[in-house]
C-alpha cells in the first residue's frame, strides 16, 4: 500500500499531472514539455526528477537531449482516467465523450477509434 500511496502523492501537484499527461503515448524533452505546459525548465525539470525517482518517468539520452517518456502505460491510463473523472465536473459534454476527432483536439496524440469511449492507446 506504500508504494501505491507514493504514486498518489507523486500525482498530487498540478505540474506533475501536466507533465504525465503530456507524455501520454509520447516522448518529450525539458524543454518541450515546458513550452507545453507553459512552465519555466527548471521547475518541469525539478518534476520530472521526482517522477524519475518515483519511477514514473524513464529517460532516453539522444546526443545532449535528454529524452522522456512514461515508465509504463498504467501511470498514464491512471492520469487519463482522472481527467476524464475530471470532466465529469463540467457542464458540457466530457471531452472524453466527444468523437474521435474532437478529442484528438483536446490531445493530439493517435486516437484509437475502436477503444472505448475515445481512450488513447
Amino acid at each position: 500500500m506504500n508504494l501505491v500511496v507514493e504514486v498518489f502523492r507523486m500525482l498530487a501537484d498540478a505540474t506533475r499531472v501536466q507533465v504525465v499527461w503530456a507524455l501520454v503515448g509520447r516522448e518529450m524533452s525539458v524543454n518541450d514539455l515546458a513550452a507545453h505546459i507553459g512552465k519555466p525548465a527548471s521547475s518541469v525539470s525539478q518534476h520530472l526528477a521526482k517522477l524519475r525517482m518515483a519511477r514514473l518517468v524513464r529517460t532516453r539520452r539522444d546526443g545532449t537531449t535528454i529524452f522522456y517518456s512514461l515508465d509504463n502505460d498504467h501511470v498514464g491510463q491512471l492520469v487519463t482516467d482522472a481527467v476524464f473523472n475530471a470532466e465529469h465536473a463540467g457542464p458540457d459534454v466530457p471531452g472524453h465523450h466527444r468523437d474521435a476527432e474532437e478529442l484528438a483536439s483536446l490531445h493530439p496524440i493517435t486516437i484509437d477509434p475502436k477503444r472505448s469511449q475515445g481512450r488513447r492507446p
